[in-house]
């Protein structure tokens, strides 16, 4: 795209070769030839935009989901994560002690999870557990156990609020890249309402999913078995219902869908790590276990765990000189119906 600048420049020289009259800038037929190219400017971004936003390529945001809706595809919204908070209270009552629905507790970082239902402490007993979920959609509603532990407004006779395991299952709005992926790899494997990339684009298009396998005929003819993970990896059991309600109003007569979370394979993980002058250990191999951990998500739904990806991943981190990976011992494989996990991640000075 040409710059009002440039535009200008090459209106006045060829101005110039064509009347012979030398054009000062600043002057009353200079000012109105860079309005002229101003506008000549403005047309031609408008045109490189249009251009762009006619193809999947390179469409962007409201455009890109046109395109998206043209494939039978949706842009998969933000979704909240959702877990559990235990209350307690210090002593026995011989009455109840209601925790209603809509009760606040944070984490130290100030996120808001909400109950979703009422709760009740029983006379004689110490403790309630209440299903909760994430205030605000999203990853950061992800968190891990015990680490919502405050109350906005304690109910009354409650004294201690945590989360016995981690909240799990909240994912980002679908990118733009994510979903360009989906529209241009529609266009590779059609989907004909009975194929593999049918259910799988089916299955992708509910808000949560992260990633799908199709196994057809696994329990004979006229089956089709649906794995789906979360973009935290197994997806919740909500998760799973919605996917297969969804399936079952699109499905061929006749065909016995099932839709399953995958069956987690854990793979520990053990790498020694050297760092670059300047770097502290401490600080680059916590980095590395967060990479790591952040690798092994949903996205790995049937795919091989490679000691090259995850050397890629260990070299990725800032102040990584060297690595050797003692564990896995070698590439793990992984079937279609399975989600790699990671185990323990030990990361030592070497």
């Amino acid at each position: 795209m040409k710059e009002t600048s440039e535009i200008y420049a090459e209106m006045k020289e060829e101005l110039e070769r064509r009347t012979g009259v030398s054009l000062s800038d600043g002057g009353d037929m200079s000012l109105r030839l860079y309005a002229v190219a101003a506008e000549l400017s403005s047309l031609w971004a408008q045109v490189e935009w249009t251009k762009n936003q006619s193809f999947p390529q390179t469409a962007s945001g409201g455009i890109l989901d046109l395109h998206a809706y043209a494939r039978g595809l949706k842009r998969t919204s933000c979704v909240a994560a959702t877990g559990s908070i235990r209350f307690e209270t210090n002593e026995k009552r011989n009455d109840d002690i209601t925790v209603t629905a809509g009760t606040v507790c944070l984490n130290a970082a100030g996120a808001e999870f909400v109950t979703t239902a009422d709760a009740i402490i029983k006379a004689g007993e110490l403790f309630c557990i209440a299903p909760a979920a994430a205030k605000t959609a999203g990853k950061a509603g992800n968190v891990p156990a015990n680490s919502v532990i405050f109350m906005s407004l304690a109910p009354v006779g409650i004294v201690k609020c945590y989360n016995p395991a981690a909240f799990s299952g909240g994912s980002d709005t679908e990118s733009d890249e994510a979903l360009r992926t989906r529209v241009l790899a529609s266009y590779a494997s059609l989907p004909n309402g009975s194929n593999k990339a049918y259910y799988e684009s089916e299955a992708l298009n509910t808000d949560g999913v992260a990633a799908v396998r199709v196994l057809p005929k696994s329990r004979g003819l006229g089956t089709v078995d649906v794995i789906i993970s979360s973009s935290t990896g197994i997806p919740s059991a909500a998760l799973v219902a919605a996917v297969k309600n969804r399936l079952e109003k699109q499905r061929e007569i006749c065909v016995d869908v099932a839709v399953s979370a995958p069956a987690p394979v854990t793979v520990p993980i053990s790498v020694a790590v050297s760092v670059e002058d300047g770097y502290i250990f401490d600080t680059v191999s916590a980095n590395v276990r967060t990479a790591l951990g952040q690798y092994f998500n949903g996205k790995l739904l049937g795919k091989d765990i490679l000691r090259a990806k995850l050397g890629y991943v260990i070299f990725g981190v800032k102040g990584v000189k060297n690595y050797s990976i003692s564990l896995p011992a070698a590439d793990v494989s992984i079937a279609d119906n399975e989600l790699p996990v990671a185990g323990t991640i030990t990361v030592t000075e070497g």
